[in-house]
């Protein structure tokens, strides 16, 4: 018999919870041969990541994953039907007190943490936590190192990420998923003055006003064309996860928010942008730069890239940074691919996890 893995996501920072969550429902199905239930508190974010996901059913199978609704109030007995081998509590969420008090010592409990790149994850990655009802609840820490829990990714991402060169296009390619708060201004007043055509790809979420206000206009939606000078900006669909990685693939430079696009756009090997999701006292800054530190390590002119990233999540992109960034391209490309190389020689997180599963004492 196939053993029972339950995931428990709440979403929180609109589609990056549901989507490490589901890449890593579908993974352990279907790498590892197991069973898995994936619970989640807003079916209506969850569509976006899930096109086929019915949100008038509370509960259904798709892709072999059962999903099951959670909306943080007692869960009928005959919902929970029985308590998985494994239960992983994403991004400590909290799990349901009916479901809590089903758990026995047979049970392994892990909460799946956040990402980061900061030296400390090493410490704690991996650490039991004895909770009040008798029972353990492990840290697992993802990460860049072997110390941690890994990155999420396919076995055969090496295979679907290949660097296609583009010889039918010309001009500059860029896709841009950012938080409401990025310069975006900025980025478009630095493009539309680019010596080359440069086409950006907005799939579609809550920047779209920012854009509208760029381009002097009351609303944009999915479909719209907009163009000053050098910039032409194509607003598309918010993306099925697959489609989101092969328009990834096909860009020049990629702007990334969160957690699972900015994983993404390091698969595809491409130079990228990231902005981390904001916290309070500036700590997402610190994720930051140990993310740089990390990455840009062994790059000769780290501080061009470093400059980057600093700038985008701070508010204010000058306009020299973004064309000395654009002049620098093919050199930031070579390296982006090195590094997505190396980190994919690591153990990847699904298959750390279940490792680390297997080896957790059964009482």
């Amino acid at each position: 018999m196939k053993q029972r893995w339950d995931i428990f996501c709440k979403v929180v920072d609109n589609f990056g919870d549901i989507g490490v969550c589901w890449r890593l429902a579908r993974q352990l199905h279907s790498e590892h041969d197991l069973q898995i239930r994936l619970w989640i508190d807003d079916l209506e974010a969850a569509q976006k990541i899930i096109p086929s996901l019915n949100v008038a059913l509370n509960s259904q199978i798709i892709d072999q994953i059962e999903l099951q609704e959670w909306l943080y109030k007692p869960i009928p007995m005959r919902s929970i039907g029985h308590v998985a081998d494994v239960v992983i509590e994403a991004f400590s969420c909290g799990l349901p007190l009916d479901y809590l008090a089903q758990l026995s010592p047979k049970t392994v409990w892990v909460n799946l943490e956040y990402l980061s790149a900061e030296s400390w994850v090493e410490d704690f990655h991996a650490k039991p936590s004895p909770q009040p009802n008798g029972l353990t609840r492990y840290f697992y820490f993802p990460g860049f190192t072997e110390k941690t829990g890994g990155l999420i990714r396919e076995a055969n991402i090496n295979a679907r990420d290949s660097d296609e060169s583009r010889s039918d296009e010309s001009g500059l390619k860029i896709s841009l998923f950012c938080y409401t708060n990025a310069p975006i201004k900025d980025l478009f007043n630095a493009l539309q003055g680019n010596n080359h055509e440069v086409s950006v790809y907005v799939p579609e979420s809550g920047i779209l006003p920012q854009i509208a206000d760029f381009f002097d206009v009351e609303t944009i939606g999915v479909g719209d064309y907009l163009s000053r000078e050098n910039l032409h900006v194509h607003i598309l669909p918010f993306m099925s996860q697959a489609d989101y990685d092969q328009l990834l693939r096909d860009c020049d430079l990629n702007f990334v928010r969160g957690e699972d696009s900015w994983i993404r756009a390091i698969w595809a090997g491409k130079p990228f942008i990231w902005q981390p999701y904001i916290q309070d006292e500036n700590a997402h800054m610190k994720k930051l730069e140990a993310f740089l530190t990390v990455f840009y390590d062994k790059y000769q002119h780290k501080q061009l890239p470093c400059e980057a990233h600093r700038y985008w999540s701070a508010g204010h992109l000058p306009n020299n940074v973004i064309s000395e960034y654009l002049n620098s391209l093919k050199t930031i490309h070579a390296y982006t691919l090195q590094q997505s190389a190396q980190l994919a020689s690591q153990p990847d997180l699904a298959t750390k996890l279940v490792d680390f599963c297997k080896k957790i004492p059964q009482n």
